[in-house]
């Protein structure tokens, strides 16, 4: 089995604006870099739109009625200060969590071995009532619902080595024993959540804070100290990741310093737990990274690692 690589042109429609860090060429970047000679083993897919049904498990019809409702003919509408929604919006935002239950449904039942989906807006920081953080629907956690839902799924991890804490994961998860958050990231950083002493119930949030200038001595100890042994304990039938790239040195948005290697790194320790307890079943998909040079290489170093993995 291969790693699947699930995308969609319309992601490259939601344009929040000029000079928004979460733009466009985010995702042209990762795709130019996912083009090379190294990757063309990748299996290709079309992301479709994500159901209805499934967006709502998470946020509820008039949530995702409110979302879909106020796309704009033209121009953008501003959801917060840094939020906006363009007319090619609602489109991308269906597709990218489509991706993400297209990428269980695949590695579920075997069709590959891995995903990752190369999409935007991004979602860690939706809740399930709250869109923002430059997120619309929050794509990890609806793909995780599904997963359950639709595959009778009991216990579903998701990891996060964004820079930014994804409370959006966070509050979708802390209230359900079989889900389990993990997160490393800059403290104190956006959105003020994800403090070291926010446990969940029965554990099950795990949140490994660095400090501005941190780096990849500082991640690995979190990762080998924190994330690793909890998620070892939580025996995770399938391990999800959220891939922001926002810690590498070079990005403009934080103050972490980690580099390719240490995504990679990252990468294949959660590709062996999941061989261990999860039948090897990992679904990925982009978050953060603003920085087109250094998030384009993370992500080929990310993907690489899912390929060996």
């Amino acid at each position: 089995m291969t790693t699947a690589l699930f995308t969609h042109q319309a992601c490259l429609d939601h344009d929040p604006g000029d000079g928004h860090p979460e733009r466009p060429d985010r995702l042209r970047a990762v795709l130019q870099a996912l083009d090379r000679d190294s990757f063309r083993e990748l299996d290709r897919r079309e992301a479709p739109r994500a159901s209805r049904e499934a967006l709502a498990r998470l946020h509820g019809e008039r949530f995702v009625d409110t979302i879909l409702d106020n796309v704009p003919a033209r121009g953008h509408v501003m959801i917060d200060g840094d939020t906006a929604m363009s007319p090619g919006s609602g489109e991308a935002a269906l597709r990218a969590a489509g991706a993400v239950t297209a990428a269980v449904d695949a590695v579920v039942s075997g069709q590959a071995r891995n995903a990752f989906c190369a999409v935007r807006p991004p979602g860690h920081h939706a809740e399930p009532g709250r869109a923002m953080g430059f997120c619309l629907f929050n794509n990890i956690a609806v793909g995780a619902l599904h997963a359950r839902a639709q595959h009778g799924l009991g216990r579903i991890a998701v990891i996060d080595f964004d820079v930014h804490h994804g409370n959006g994961t966070q509050a979708a998860f802390e209230a359900d024993p079989d889900l389990f958050y993990a997160s490393t990231h800059q403290w104190p950083l956006y959105p003020g959540t994800g403090s070291s002493s926010e446990h969940g119930v029965a554990g099950n949030i795990v949140n490994a804070t660095l400090s501005p200038g941190d780096g990849s001595l500082a991640f690995r100890r979190a990762m080998e100290t924190r994330v690793i042994p909890a998620l070892e304990a939580f025996r995770p039938e399938l391990v999800m990741i959220s891939a922001g790239f926002d810690a590498h040195r070079a990005d403009p948005l934080a103050a972490l310093a980690l580099v390719e290697d240490d995504f990679a790194y990252a990468t294949l320790q959660l590709c062996d737990i999941a061989r261990r307890h999860a039948k090897g079943r990992v679904v990925s998909t982009l978050e953060g990274g603003y920085n087109l040079t250094a998030l384009a290489a993370s992500a080929a170093a990310h993907v690489a690692a899912l390929m060996e993995g």
